[in-house]
C-alpha cells in the first residue's frame, strides 16, 4: 500500500512530464514506423476515403508534425506548447477515424507499427485517452504555474476546433477531386467482388454476345457460326450452329449479337445483318447493302447504332441503321470529336449496356467516354480518372494513300462494360501509388456513373495464366470475364441497384 502511495504521489508531481514522455515516444514512434515503410503509407493514405486526394502531400506533413511536436514534448521551455501541438494532432487523428466509421463507404487499411494491429474502433479508444491525458497535462501544468484556466481551456477548444474543421474540409475537397476531379490517383474499394463460379471454356477464342435474366450467350472468333449458350451458374451449356439463309458473301469479320429474343449474324465489310430467334439455328436477311460498318450495337429488333467510316472525310462517325426509316441510315459526325486525324484518335468501343436504353462510346486513346441515348442524342461526355485528354498519337500517310500508325499509341481504356449506370473500363495506365508487381499479375477495372461524372473506385483482376482479360459482361448481380480459355464469374457484394431506392446508384461497397 505505502508503494503505491509513493508511486500515486511520484505521478502527480512528475505527472506533465511523463505525459510529455509518453506523447513524444508515440510520435517519434509513429513517425519512425511511417518512415521506415513510407512508400506503404503513401498508398494506404492514397486508399483512405477521406484524404485519397492529399496522400502526397499529407505524407509529408504528418511525419514532420508529429517529430516537431515530439521534440517541443521533450524540453522544458517549449513543453506547453508541445502540449498544444499533441492536442491538436490527436484531436485531428481522433476525428479522422470518426469520420471513417461514421460516414466512410469502406474501411481503409490502418497505419503502421503497432498501431496496425488495432482494430479502428480499438484505434478510437486509443486516441481519445492520450488526447485525455494531454489535455489535463494542460490543466495540470496551468495550475502548477497559476495560469488562467479559463483561458487555457479557451486555448484547446479552439485548437480541437480548427483541426476538426480542417479535417472536415480535406474530407469534402478529397472526395470531390477524387469523384469528379481525380488527378489519377486510383481509390481501390475493399473486395466489392468475390469469384463464385468458373467454366473451363474449348478454346480461347470466344467473346459475350449478350446476356438476359437467365442466360449468357458467348460467340467464337474461330467459329463465327457457334452461339454458345451458357446458363448464369455456369453449370449448363448449349451450342447453336447459325444457319443464315444466304452464305454467298465475301465475310471478313463476322460477329454474332443477342438481344433477346433475338440474336444478330453480321458483318459490316459485306454488309450484311442476319436475325434470327433464340433456340432457331434459321437466321434470315434483314439488311443488305445499307450501310458499311465497323462497329454495330442492336436497339431493337429493326433499329441499330453504328461506327463507320464517312466517305467523304474519311473520319469515324456513328450512324443509326432503321430497317422501316426514311432515310434508313443517318449519320451524327459531331459525336466524335476530331484532335488529331479523326480516325485513329477517335477509335474506340461501342457498346449497348444491359438492363439499360443507353448506348455508350468509350475512347481508346483518351480519357472520356460519351452516353447516348436511342436517338443518338449525347447525353454525357464524361472524363475517366487519368490525365491523357489529348490521344497521343503519331501517323503517317503512305504512297498508296493508305494512313497508317507510325509509332506505338498510348492506350487509355481497354475494355468496357456496362450495367444500368454503371461503367467498368479495363484501363492500360498506371495510377499514383500503385504497385507495378500487382500490375504484372492483374488488370485495373475502374468504375464510374454514366448520369453523372462521378469515379466509384476500382478494383483488381488477377489471373494466374498470365493471359489478359479478353471480354466482359456486367449484369445485375454479376461480373463476367473470359481470361484465356477460362470463363469466370464474381458476385457484387452489394447490388448495382438498389430496387427499394429507385433511381439512386450503388457504390458497390460493403462496410466491414
Amino acid at each position: 500500500m505505502l508503494l503505491i502511495m509513493i508511486v500515486i504521489k511520484y505521478i502527480r508531481k512528475y505527472f506533465v512530464q511523463i505525459v510529455s514522455a509518453l506523447l513524444a515516444f508515440l510520435f517519434i514512434y509513429a513517425a519512425f514506423s511511417k518512415a521506415i515503410e513510407f512508400e506503404a503509407f503513401q498508398v494506404q493514405l492514397a486508399q483512405s476515403p477521406l484524404l485519397s486526394a492529399y496522400a502526397g502531400f499529407i505524407s509529408y506533413a504528418v511525419l514532420i508534425v508529429e517529430v516537431l511536436v515530439a521534440v517541443l514534448l521533450l524540453f522544458p521551455k517549449t513543453n506547453r506548447q508541445g502540449l498544444y501541438g499533441s492536442v491538436g494532432l490527436m484531436t485531428a487523428f481522433t476525428f479522422y477515424i470518426y469520420l471513417i466509421l461514421l460516414f466512410s463507404d469502406f474501411i481503409p487499411c490502418s497505419c503502421g507499427g503497432i498501431l496496425e494491429k488495432m482494430g479502428w474502433g480499438e484505434h478510437l479508444i486509443f486516441n481519445i485517452f492520450f488526447l485525455l491525458l494531454a489535455v489535463v497535462a494542460l490543466y495540470v501544468h496551468a495550475k502548477a504555474k497559476q495560469n488562467n484556466i479559463k483561458r487555457e481551456f479557451k486555448y484547446v477548444s479552439w485548437i480541437m476546433l480548427t483541426n476538426i474543421v480542417i479535417v472536415v474540409g480535406l474530407f469534402v475537397a478529397s472526395e470531390h477531386i477524387m469523384k469528379v476531379e481525380n488527378s489519377f490517383i486510383r481509390r481501390f474499394l475493399q473486395y466489392p467482388i468475390i469469384e463464385e463460379g468458373s467454366l473451363k471454356l474449348d478454346n480461347s477464342f470466344y467473346y459475350f454476345a449478350g446476356a438476359d435474366n437467365d442466360h449468357i450467350y458467348l460467340g467464337n472468333r474461330n467459329f463465327p457460326q457457334l452461339l454458345t449458350t451458357v446458363d448464369t451458374g455456369l453449370e449448363q451449356t448449349d451450342k447453336l450452329k447459325i444457319l443464315p439463309d444466304n452464305l454467298a458473301h465475301p465475310f471478313k469479320k463476322i460477329e454474332v449479337q443477342v438481344k433477346s429474343p433475338f440474336y444478330y449474324f453480321y458483318d459490316g465489310t459485306v454488309p450484311v445483318i442476319y436475325r434470327g430467334k433464340l433456340g432457331d439455328t434459321k437466321a434470315q436477311t434483314i439488311s443488305f447493302g445499307d450501310a458499311y460498318f465497323t462497329q454495330l450495337a442492336v436497339l431493337d429488333s429493326s433499329k441499330f447504332a453504328l461506327r463507320t467510316q464517312s466517305s467523304q472525310t474519311k473520319d469515324l462517325v456513328i450512324g443509326s441503321l432503321d430497317l422501316y426509316g426514311k432515310p434508313k441510315v443517318s449519320f451524327f459526325p459531331a459525336i466524335l470529336e476530331k484532335q488529331v486525324d479523326g480516325f485513329f484518335d477517335v477509335d474506340g468501343k461501342l457498346i449497348g449496356g444491359e438492363n439499360m436504353g443507353n448506348l455508350i462510346y468509350t475512347y481508346s486513346y483518351r480519357n472520356q467516354f460519351i452516353v447516348l441515348d436511342k436517338n443518338l442524342e449525347v447525353l454525357q461526355r464524361l472524363n475517366t480518372i487519368d490525365t491523357t485528354s489529348i490521344a497521343k498519337i503519331s501517323t503517317a500517310s503512305l504512297s498508296d494513300g493508305q494512313h497508317k500508325l507510325s509509332t506505338p499509341p498510348l492506350r487509355v481504356n481497354s475494355k468496357s462494360a456496362a450495367n444500368k449506370n454503371f461503367i467498368f473500363i479495363i484501363s492500360d495506365l498506371m495510377g499514383k501509388y500503385e504497385s507495378q508487381e500487382a500490375w504484372k499479375n492483374a488488370k485495373v477495372v475502374d468504375i464510374y456513373r454514366m448520369d453523372r461524372q462521378e469515379y466509384v473506385g476500382s478494383f483488381y483482376l488477377y489471373n494466374d495464366s498470365g493471359k489478359s482479360v479478353s471480354d466482359m459482361l456486367v449484369t445485375e448481380k454479376y461480373l463476367y470475364v473470359i481470361i484465356g480459355d477460362k470463363l469466370q464469374r464474381f458476385y457484387f457484394r452489394k447490388p448495382l441497384y438498389d430496387k427499394n431506392n429507385a433511381g439512386e446508384a450503388e457504390n458497390l461497397i460493403v462496410k466491414e
